[in-house]
């Protein structure tokens, strides 16, 4: 059986819940991970390139001289590649409710969404996704979502939907415990260093960043991560604010290790209101103690336990970064913390994940061998 994944987000662009999740699936089906489209001058078709993780990636190619409808040629192009590859058995897997547009006509023998964001909610989102998403939850067979207040604005959308907040690969963020040696673009930045790592986009305060940047001019913050979907002129400039640009995920921990504070500063609006940030697990692995906005998912449950501290303004952020600079090395928020994620993993969800497809499938078979003459009435 293979496993066809649509996603709206490049497989090397920032490595996150989808390249976890799905990369785990290669040691149970062949795994083809498709793209949204490029455009180029040649006729349509495809690319596919084999990920290190032996996934298949699949990048549609789209003529920008033809006028044709772009679903009805995206659609002939999947069709080419399931020639091609011999994909007759398979199961669909969605991050983008979009690629409904051109996957209709096919028959997975199963559907899952992993509704892993809002996406109506991001800047540029296409008006007709909401319709989408409604036909997608209409077709699928197993809803996942990345976060607990996604869940909670999904759960009566569908009957079989479960709950799977962002996890780790603890071994991996561990390193950054033990390992204190700066990239070369971040060795001559002074201490103490604020440290984010993500994407830059409608989702990060920039207000809050720059007035906090004035306030503690000593203070260095560090930002490591695509610029995306706005200006990068509206970014904050000053002496004490470093952008770096985007790093592998597997440089990341080295330059965690020295920072003296991991931060969340996101904006608070529509296009956060059902995030659960990948790296609020992840700095903690690290070892990192946490000063984020007023995130739902954050909150609940990093916040009431302690574990992460919430700051509204760039007052707070200074008044909680302060109490972490004061005592760096808190051996008690330490210990809870690993015990708090003692049982968090990649390894962990995606089993889970799994298991619940088994049972989906078992299901489905089951009840397509049912025929109606097997069936009686009292």
């Amino acid at each position: 059986m293979e496993l066809i994944v649509f996603s709206h987000l490049r497989w090397n662009f920032v490595y996150q819940r989808p390249q976890h999740l799905v990369s785990r699936f290669v040691n149970l089906y062949r795994v083809f991970y498709v793209e949204e489209p490029v455009f180029t001058e040649q006729p349509d078709g495809y690319s596919c390139n084999e990920a290190p993780d032996k996934v298949q990636v699949i990048t549609p190619h789209l003529n920008t001289a033809d006028t044709g409808d772009h679903n009805m040629r995206m659609e002939a192009i999947a069709q080419q590649a399931f020639r091609d590859f011999e994909i007759k058995n398979y199961i669909f897997w969605y991050y983008s409710p979009m690629a409904l547009l051109f996957t209709s006509s096919f028959k997975p023998t199963l559907i899952v969404y992993d509704c892993m964001d809002e996406l109506s909610a991001f800047k540029f989102a296409p008006p007709i996704l909401i319709d989408m998403e409604n036909e997608l939850m209409q077709k699928a067979d197993i809803v996942f979502t990345g976060g607990k207040s996604l869940y909670e604005a999904k759960k009566n959308k569908h009957q079989n939907i479960y709950c799977f907040p962002s996890s780790i690969d603890k071994a991996h963020f561990n390193t950054a415990r033990h390992t204190h040696i700066d990239p070369a673009d971040q060795q001559n930045i002074p201490h103490p260093r604020l440290g984010f790592f993500g994407v830059v986009d409608e989702r990060f305060d920039i207000d809050l960043v720059g007035e906090l940047a004035v306030k503690k001019p000593e203070w260095q913050i560090v930002i490591i991560g695509p610029v995306v979907k706005i200006d990068e002129a509206s970014l904050p400039r000053h002496a004490n604010i470093h952008y770096l640009g985007m790093k592998s995920y597997g440089e990341l921990p080295a330059y965690i290790s020295t920072w003296d504070i991991a931060i969340m500063p996101f904006a608070i609006n529509e296009s956060t209101r059902y995030i659960s940030p990948t790296k609020t697990p992840e700095y903690l692995a690290a070892g990192k103690q946490v000063i984020s906005t007023r995130i739902t998912d954050v909150v609940h449950p990093y916040a009431e336990t302690g574990l992460v501290d919430i700051a509204d303004t760039a007052d707070e952020f200074i008044k909680y970064g302060e109490k972490i600079l004061s005592n760096p090395d808190d051996a008690g928020w330490l210990a809870e913390t690993d015990e708090f994620l003692a049982d968090v993993s990649w390894d962990r969800t995606w089993e889970q994940m799994n298991k619940l497809i088994e049972e989906a499938i078992d299901i489905k078979n089951i009840t397509n061998k049912l025929k109606p003459s097997q069936c009686t009435t009292t």
